[in-house]
């Protein structure tokens, strides 16, 4: 199978007057996010659509303009890692074609092919003026059926954010326009006004959690809804009597992670420490939009100090519902306004310190199970399958969860990146498998 680009267009937003709106401003929170892009894949089936190729790439496009009136900060450029400005920029669309049919690629979806669907394939680097804050690539297989691939700059775009953007466009491309999603785009930088003299080494510490210098590998696993409902039997105590999907999920994963790294190792086992986003919306005096723009996120880290017991899923679910506890109304609460940013500071410096304390070894997890990727129908239907990404030469270790919805109830997709060297030793931990499968794709074909 062969993926070749075969032109490239930049859009830009419909209606003129966004050209001469003022630049936006960066929030604080914003300002500490690495320069990184957050990939998606969205696999359709067309066939039963009566659509040409053609047809699905003009309605993707002009669906996208409109959609950039709205979400226009994306057509921009990032400018002294404070503001957002020169909206014409636009937005890379790349065309390509895919020698091959979608549902031979889904029999065994191969994770190192997966790249070659996005726009970019090196998903961080420096500040830059010419790096567009989303790239767009519509990949058309030989059978008619598509692939978006899409790389959204972390920057502005956190999981709530890049959910809203991709329902208002998949509503402008099919006429649902009561379903478009209005942002509200001045109220992260006023909630957390961004700092125009921010020392530089706190961007450099947020590179270094986010970036590691090992050579990873990536790997997808599925946990059916019965597996789920046993971890999540498994992580009950007295402390969580009823832990979420997620809970039990994060806290199982780390659990074998944990294992992988000390049978490595040996005897000398190292302390860990999973860092997990908690949406802070919700949170601030008075509550902000649904859908303010921005990272409103801020990191909670749950650390496990290795005492010669047995790990207990039980203990680890304890811990990772403590540590997201103590993101509430109150802590946020510190951190907004004008002198909140010696409390973002301050909290940025604690988790770098939790992160190199005793050489721990270091976990992030983000849950994508309530963001409705796999609803997004432009169209012509729901994806049959969303991917994320292929291999990645360097990275830091790393799971995403997304849940499944309505193609398999109550199920989630684990996508893992390891060192090497651990993920040789993690994926065939007996323990592990008896949970989450490898491979499993008999949904996608009988959708195909």
């Amino acid at each position: 199978m062969e993926v070749s680009v075969v032109s490239v267009e930049i859009i830009r937003p419909s209606s003129s007057h966004v050209h001469h709106l003022k630049p936006f401003n960066l929030c604080l929170l914003d300002q500490l996010i690495p320069n990184t892009y957050t990939p998606f894949i969205f696999f359709y089936n067309t066939k039963n659509f009566h659509l040409n190729t053609t047809q699905i790439t003009a309605q993707l496009k002009w669906s996208l303009s409109n959609t950039l009136n709205l979400y226009y900060p994306l057509s921009g450029r990032v400018k002294d890692n404070l503001i957002i400005d020169n909206f014409d920029a636009g937005v890379p669309c790349f065309e390509a074609r895919v020698k091959g049919h979608l549902s031979d690629f889904l029999r065994h979806p191969p994770i190192e092919m997966l790249n070659w669907f996005l726009p970019y394939q090196n998903f961080y680097g420096q500040l830059d003026r010419t790096i567009p804050q989303l790239a767009v690539q519509v990949n058309v297989f030989d059978c008619g059926s598509i692939a978006i691939g899409l790389c959204f700059g972390h920057k502005i775009m956190d999981g709530i954010t890049t959910s809203a953007f991709l329902k208002t466009w998949a509503a402008n491309s099919s006429s649902e326009y009561k379903n478009l999603i209005q942002p509200n785009i001045m109220e992260a930088s006023s909630m957390f006004p961004p700092q125009k003299s921010l020392p530089s080494h706190y961007t450099s510490l947020m590179d270094g959690i986010w970036f590691g210098e090992r050579r990873c590998k990536t790997r997808r696993f599925v946990f059916d809804a019965n597996a789920v409902a046993a971890l999540r039997t498994k992580g009950r105590s007295e402390f969580v009597e009823n832990p979420s999907r997620v809970q039990a999920l994060t806290a199982f994963i780390w659990k074998c992670t944990m294992n992988a790294c000390n049978r490595i190792s040996g005897s000398s086992l190292r302390p860990s420490v999973m860092i997990q986003s908690v949406n802070i919306r919700r949170l601030t005096k008075p509550p902000m939009s649904r859908y303010s723009m921005g990272n409103l996120v801020l990191q909670s880290y749950a650390r496990y100090n290795p005492d010669g017991r047995e790990m207990e899923m039980k203990k680890l679910v304890s811990l990772l519902k403590e540590s997201v506890g103590k993101i509430n109304s109150e802590y946020v609460k510190t951190m907004t306004g004008d002198e909140g940013c010696a409390a973002i500071l301050r909290d940025t410096d604690e988790l770098v310190e939790a992160s190199r304390e005793n050489n721990p070894h270091v976990f992030t997890c983000a849950s994508w199970n309530s963001l409705g990727t796999s609803e997004i129908d432009f169209g012509w239907g729901e994806p049959v399958w969303i991917g994320v990404f292929g291999e990645m030469s360097l990275d830091s270790n790393d799971v995403i969860l997304i849940d499944m919805g309505r193609r398999r109830s109550n199920a989630f997709e684990a996508w893992i990146t390891l060192e090497k060297t651990t993920m040789d030793v993690f994926e065939y931990d007996p323990e592990f498998l008896n949970f989450a499968n490898s491979f499993e794709n008999e949904e996608f074909l009988s959708r195909i």
